[in-house]
């Protein structure tokens, strides 16, 4: 028991405290690296995140008149502009019980560092698995013509977004364009690509096998949603703000345990669903 009481003051003590906070600053930015939807993510928002709500805005392509137009008329065009709302009403937990067992086997410094990895890993998940649900669920399904292969078919796909024309957009770069496959479909294609001299070196980027392929980046992940082949969408399609708060380490009433962990306040909604495209029949 005196092991315990001694521990538990100073799981509350200042140097504790920082320690946990360092730690769960660790967390918070490694997830800006680990994670997928990171990459992806629609980063231009406007607004107070701590308001609940912010909002990404699709600006409408300008069109030419004849030189004289606007002094005739005594006004020019106005911008027009389409907002989207992006709500952070998706809230979740990482909370967790310290007995005096755990703090025995790892001690408080030790235990802190195996939990908060083990947070940062699981909010990861959740992070990039509710973008790519939002990404399919708001984009369109795509089916190759005939039976191509498999780089024919991701060309096809390439090409589906690179030439899409509306009142946003006249035609997309290929190097704004992203693909996100299933690890069986990147094989198929990085097997494919393998099988040629002098390759694009496919896959030689760390934390992701990420490469390009004809001037398009591509991505392997095992977060797209089931029976989904791949996306093919435009960076910034997906907005997906996130908040955290630590909730320091409290004596748990009427028990010896402590409880510490990570609060995450988060919203993850389609921007840009026009410029969004998958293959497979997903399964939720």
């Amino acid at each position: 028991m005196a092991r315990l009481d001694a521990l538990s003051i100073k799981m509350q003590d200042g140097t504790t405290a920082e320690k946990l906070a360092e730690e769960y600053g660790k967390v918070i930015d490694n997830i800006q690296h680990i994670t997928l939807a990171s990459k992806l993510k629609n980063t231009d928002l406007s607004g107070d995140p701590t308001s609940g709500t912010v909002e990404a805005k699709r600006f409408v392509n300008a069109s030419g008149k004849t030189y004289g137009t606007a002094r005739g008329h005594g006004y020019a065009d106005k911008v027009k502009a389409k907002p989207v709302v992006v709500p952070l009403d998706d809230n979740t937990e990482y909370l967790e019980e310290v007995e005096e067992k755990d703090l025995k086997t790892y001690g408080v410094d030790g235990l802190i560092e195996r939990r908060t990895r083990n947070h940062q890993d699981a909010l990861a998940v959740e992070l990039d698995t509710k973008f790519f649900a939002e990404a399919v669920q708001q984009g369109t399904s795509f089916s190759p013509t005939g039976t191509p292969t498999i780089e024919d078919e991701i060309e096809e796909a390439i090409q589906t977004i690179e030439t899409t024309k509306n009142d946003f957009v006249q035609g997309v770069p290929r190097n704004m364009i992203e693909i996100v496959m299933s690890p069986l479909y990147y094989g198929k294609l990085r097997n494919k690509i393998n099988s040629i001299s002098n390759s694009n070196n496919l896959g030689v980027v760390p934390n992701y096998e990420q490469g390009t392929f004809n001037n398009t980046k591509i991505y392997s992940s095992v977060f797209l949603p089931s029976g989904v082949n791949y996306v093919v969408m435009v960076n910034g399609a997906v907005a997906q703000p996130v908040m955290t708060s630590i909730y320091n380490p409290k004596q748990i009433e009427l028990s010896d345990a402590i409880g510490f962990g990570l609060f995450a306040y988060k919203g993850t909604k389609a921007v840009m669903e026009d410029l969004i495209i998958y293959n497979g029949t997903a399964s939720f």
